[in-house]
């Protein structure tokens, strides 16, 4: 018996280690967080100086992983080995909540695969024209090309979307660690009020006004229903550890890599280069790029841009099309059986690569979008939601009192009263 003990631990002890498929599903993560959130979060967080953004960096990480771990294991709590978010929601909440929750979750994440769509346009328009002296595509061309490139890769499937999306990882990374130490030559403690430290109060309105900005840059929620149903398919019933590793790793690196990246652009500039660049309505990347006039920023600026924004969409329109589909069969089954599977899937697909288009050729205001759609949505799914389980369902009592819980629920709450409060 002490022999078999000794064997089932060995066991349970491989199950649990982080493996090659648990690194692949980690970067996925990375890639899905690091998207047009990354471009503003700099100005947002920095306007007030450099003090702000410690606040922040300590508080980011504990909220990322946290609440998006409390997601993850809100999915894996389902009876059903293939249940994804949305039947997962209907299971412990019921029919109707199920229909609300499943249209929350599409509206939070609708409107940035809509931004990415404009954003990627934006971005290798002024590429071709400003850095390659190239012609200027019609708008209705370019914008077509570049939607039906993204979502040709998701077309093709899980897998293709994940080998991709390692690799547009490795060198997101490396040219974000580039940029960070580039700018360290004209970091200057002076310009950034490094000496003053602002007032309680002030340090307290600041950080409260970016933890909207902060839920939408690290959200890597759109993927994480993916994600935890792959770690029960290969894993049966170790998949909440891997889940819980896979997403702990992706919040060290986004932690590390976009918090370096924040505070290099903050101590490179003023505050009123900052306010400078939110009333220009420009990407920190090419805000630097105007301001130090550098060929390798004019360069790497977009490059990062595009890289950040390719990967970041593959992620959110998984979320997305699950969202739509869930909340297709919930109110209207009948349509989907008359249609078919395949039929149903293909209008899904042309239902998103036409809206995605409109907007690219439209070209409403990027950090508008950003600042106004999305993060309470986001919030009330992300943080709230898992915590209200927790506290309602049978399968997720197990992990009812922790202190990280209270921590969500808070930071959810204060994420949703920004927003509101914003319109006032």
């Amino acid at each position: 018996m002490s022999d078999h003990v000794i064997t089932e631990s060995v066991r349970d002890t491989q199950k649990e280690k982080y493996t090659k498929h648990d690194l692949t599903w980690s970067l996925s993560m990375f890639g899905t967080a690091v998207g047009a959130g990354i471009l503003f979060l700099p100005i947002r967080a920095g306007l007030e100086g450099f003090w702000p953004i410690v606040l922040i960096a300590a508080l980011v990480g504990p909220m990322t992983y946290f609440a998006h771990r409390a997601l993850g294991r809100f999915v894996l709590s389902s009876s059903r080995s293939d249940a994804d978010i949305t039947h997962v929601v209907e299971e412990h909440f019921g029919k109707t909540a199920g229909v609300i929750i499943t249209f929350l979750y599409f509206f939070a994440i609708y409107p940035i695969v809509l931004i990415y769509g404009a954003a990627i346009t934006n971005t290798i328009h002024s590429f071709i024209v400003n850095q390659l002296n190239g012609p200027e595509i019609p708008r209705f061309l370019l914008s077509g090309g570049l939607v039906a490139l993204m979502m040709g890769v998701m077309i093709f499937g899980r897998r293709l979307m994940l080998i991709v999306t390692e690799f547009l990882v490795y060198p997101l990374v490396l040219i974000l660690l580039f940029m960070s130490v580039y700018l360290i030559p004209h970091w200057s403690l002076e310009a950034t009020s490094f000496a003053s430290i602002p007032s309680v109060s002030t340090l307290l309105v600041t950080v409260y006004l970016a933890i909207p900005m902060l839920v939408f840059s690290f959200n890597h929620s759109p993927a994480v229903s993916s994600m935890a149903l792959a770690q029960r398919e290969k894993y049966g019933e170790a998949a909440v550890a891997h889940s819980d590793m896979i997403l702990k790793r992706a919040s060290i690196m986004l932690l590390g890599f976009v918090m370096l990246f924040v505070f290099s652009c903050v101590l490179a500039l003023s505050p009123e280069q900052l306010a400078e660049a939110k009333a220009q309505n420009l990407p920190i990347l090419s805000y630097l790029a105007n301001e130090f006039d550098s060929p390798f920023i004019s360069f790497l600026g977009p490059l990062v841009a595009f890289l950040a924004i390719f990967s970041s969409f593959f992620g959110h329109y998984l979320g997305a099309k699950e969202g739509l589909a869930g909340l297709v069969r919930k109110t209207a089954p009948g349509a989907v059986t008359g249609l078919g599977e395949k039929k149903f899937n293909n209008a899904l697909v042309a239902f998103f690569f036409f809206s995605i288009w409109i907007i690219a050729y439209l070209n409403p205001s990027v950090l508008g979008m950003i600042e106004s759609l999305g993060a309470p949505f986001i919030a009330a799914i992300l943080f709230l939601m898992p915590m209200y389980a927790i506290k309602k369902v049978p399968a997720m009592k197990k992990y009812d009192g922790a202190l990280s819980n209270i921590f969500i629920t808070v930071m959810g709450a204060l994420a949703i009263s920004s927003m509101v409060s914003g319109f006032f």
